[in-house]
Parts: structure tokens; sequence; C-alpha cells
């Protein structure tokens, strides 16, 4: 599905990610984990055609993303607020984000019934702009929003910061389910090396911009993990 072949990102003479063969299958769900300045947030950049690369290429489902924008219409992401628009309502931004994948309002509609327990009714119908909700329900709207229209890949940077325990539980289950049920490809970032071994499958460990370990997840995986950051 998405295939990285010699890539790297530089900033004047530093480089900040090389990676020379990455290859990431249909239907996975696929872990990212490194520490500050280790490269994730580029890399997603990259992804996204956020960023130009220094040298090589992104494939996603046979389409280079810096070369082409046909990846768009079944790619979805949530790196940051950024990717919100504040002065809209949460279900203005999720009408506009359906009428770009195809649904009608009502279609929306439908589709949120499904996360009420996540909105925990703090987000739905409170009348308020997506720039005054708190930090954790900017989160929550950006990235059920990344899930509308049934994207076959979605990229969710740190999705457990800043959310309660009770909806990082939710959420958790919810990312299960997306690559069993619908067979999404998913790529997910984070610091939390427990959430991350719950959810994905195969785990990518960055270290100043190179892959150092690629994981397939087992029972041993978060110990591995946990050892491999304490050196």
């Amino acid at each position: 599905m998405i295939q990285v072949s010699n890539l790297s990102k530089k900033y004047n003479k530093n480089t900040v990610l090389s990676i020379t063969e990455l290859e990431i299958p249909k239907g996975q769900a696929f872990g990212l984990v490194g520490n500050n300045g280790a490269g994730k947030t580029t890399f997603f950049n990259l992804l996204l055609d956020l960023i130009n690369p220094t040298t090589g290429s992104i494939i996603n489902n046979g389409i280079q993303v810096n070369k082409s924008e046909e990846w768009k219409p079944f790619t979805a992401a949530f790196i940051d607020e950024s990717f919100l628009i504040g002065y809209l309502t949460p279900e203005e931004y999720f009408y506009f984000i359906g009428e770009l994948r195809g649904m009608n309002k009502a279609d929306i509609d439908s589709f949120l019934k499904q996360f009420e327990e996540i909105f925990n009714d703090e987000i739905i119908g409170k009348k308020k702009y997506l720039r005054d909700l708190s930090k954790g329900n900017q989160k929550k709207a950006g990235i059920v929003a990344a899930l509308i229209g049934d994207p076959e890949v979605v990229i969710l940077d740190e999705p457990f910061a800043n959310l309660d325990p009770t909806t990082q539980i939710r959420l958790k289950k919810l990312l299960r389910d997306l690559t069993k049920n619908s067979r999404a490809t998913v790529l997910i970032s984070s610091h939390d090396l427990g959430h991350v071994t719950e959810v994905c499958e195969r785990i990518v460990v960055l270290d100043k911009g190179e892959v150092v370990k690629d994981i397939k997840t087992s029972e041993e995986t978060l110990k591995e993990l946990e050892a491999y950051f304490s050196v």
C-alpha cells in the first residue's frame, strides 16, 4: 500500500529523516515511535505532501504523493489542530468534510452516532467553535473527521495525547476495529509505548531520522521497547 524508497529530508546540512526502504501493506495497523526529534512528524508530513523530500519518494497505492494528488480521495489524517477550521462549529466542520467525501448531512448525522461515547456530550450541539474547544475535544473532532468517508489510509499523529483515560480506552478499541473491520491501513505515531503496542500489529522505531527497529507486535514488544528507550 505504502512504499518508501531512499527517502530523506534535510534542513541546511542537518538530516532529520533518512529511510532507505520501508513498506506498509494494506490493512496494517502501523505504529511509529521515537523520542522528540526522531523524525516521526517529518515522515507523516512527507507522506501527506506537506513538505518536499530532499531525496527519494513515497508511493501511496501506486501514486507518488509529491507528483500527483490522486491519493487524496482515499487518504485522511489528523496531525494537529491546524487541520481544523477554527471558526466552524464541529457540526459545520463534519458537514464540510462530508461534502468533500461525497456525503450529505443525513449521512454525516448517521455516521456521527457511533461516536457518542467518545464525544461524551461535549462536542455536538454545544454551539461552540472548534477553536474554543479544549485540546482534547479538538483532537476528538479531528480524529472523527479523519474517519469520514471510509478512507483506505488513516494517518494520526499522537492521537492519545490530551485525551482522558476513558477516551483513550475507547479510541484504542475504535482503531483496532478500524483495521479489523474496514481493512483500512492505519498509521499512528505516539510517545505512549503502551497504547501503540495495544493498537498496532507492527511498530517501527525511529532514532535521529533512521529506522532502528521494525517489530511485529507480540507479548514481549512492550518490554523490548521499554528496554530500548531505557538505555
